[in-house]
């Protein structure tokens, strides 16, 4: 497959990077200013070292990779709120011309999946979306699997960022700034950690995973989430729960028509306690029993993996 990439951030640039491992082209690779557009295939290591020396990626402007030759266009911009933009008007552009998508952006999925299904049912392209919800783990696809109709509910731990938090603060007794602090230091947190420790990372991954179960039914958003964040985790709850053989979680739940995101007691060796960066997903499935998929939920390389995956699964056009 040919693939336009756009964002230049850790996704974006993996992607690029391990296409060529996975059998792919990339013909054209844009961040925020400016693309690099070569029908017959860019040099990505090139491409890649002149983000790092000139701040842009090539001398083309950056929707010149919005009408360049691809099959497959890799949708790894940030995420937005609200109206998803300029995420869904990528979307929108790639469909237009027949093209797929495979979006690592969750905004278009969480925050307008409904405006995102009409388009592709209008086009001849198809948009998939594993890298949304849990990095590397095979969460969407496992669940298409078996079919959405027969998963009954599902739940998890979706953000490496607050399960380090949680799970430092209690293995090591400190509080929640403290090791806030140390995450930032070790880069497992960002500068501005809001959308982590806030719980609106995971409600939208738990909202992109009600969607997928709704069909055509319902159509959920960031609005219709029952959120609540980690910051007010103490030291001394951790304790407490500690004595009583628990731990704490932030735990993402989509079950009953509901999406639910907040710090649960878990048992402190269940499958819900990993520990770290580490996700988990338990899927309940109507014949198969409790299913639980765990890995690394975020990161360049592991989220491109579940780019690529999608990739893998289209169609040739």
């Amino acid at each position: 497959m040919r693939l336009a990439v756009l964002g230049a951030g850790a996704v974006g640039s993996s992607v690029a990077e391990l296409a060529a491992d996975y059998g792919h082209t990339v013909t054209a690779y844009a961040d925020s200013q400016s693309a690099a557009v070569d029908a017959d295939g860019l040099d990505v290591a090139a491409v890649l070292d002149r983000k790092q020396t000139d701040g842009i990626v090539g001398d083309d402007d950056a929707d010149a990779a919005l009408t360049a030759d691809y099959d497959v266009l890799v949708e790894a911009t940030p995420t937005t709120l609200g109206d998803a933009q300029p995420g869904f008007g990528h979307v929108e552009a790639a469909l237009e011309r027949d093209r797929h998508v495979v979006l690592a952006n969750k905004g278009p999925v969480a925050e307008r999946y409904a405006d995102v299904r009409a388009l592709e049912r209008e086009s001849g392209g198809t948009v998939l979306f594993e890298a949304t919800v849990g990095g590397a783990m095979p969460v969407l696809s496992t669940i298409a699997d078996f079919d959405p109709e027969h998963i009954n509910a599902v739940r998890g731990v979706l953000n490496g960022t607050a399960n380090f938090i949680l799970s430092r603060m209690a293995a090591e007794g400190l509080g929640y700034e403290h090791v806030l602090a140390e995450a930032q230091d070790l880069g497992v947190a960002e500068a501005d950690p809001t959308f982590d420790v806030d719980g609106t990372d995971a409600a939208l991954k738990g909202v992109i995973v009600a969607n997928v179960l709704a069909g055509d039914g319902r159509e959920y958003a960031l609005e219709d989430a029952d959120v609540e964040g980690i910051q007010d985790i103490s030291g001394s709850a951790l304790e407490l729960a500690a004595e009583d053989g628990r731990t704490v979680r932030l735990i993402a739940e989509v079950a009953d028509g509901e999406v639910r995101v907040g710090p649960r007691l878990v048992p402190e060796n269940a499958p819900l306690a990993p520990t770290g960066t580490r996700n988990i997903v338990q899927l309940e499935t109507e014949h198969a029993g409790r299913l639980n998929i765990s890995g690394r939920g975020a990161g360049g390389p592991e989220t491109a993996s579940a780019v690529l995956a999608d990739v893998g699964r289209l169609p040739e056009l």
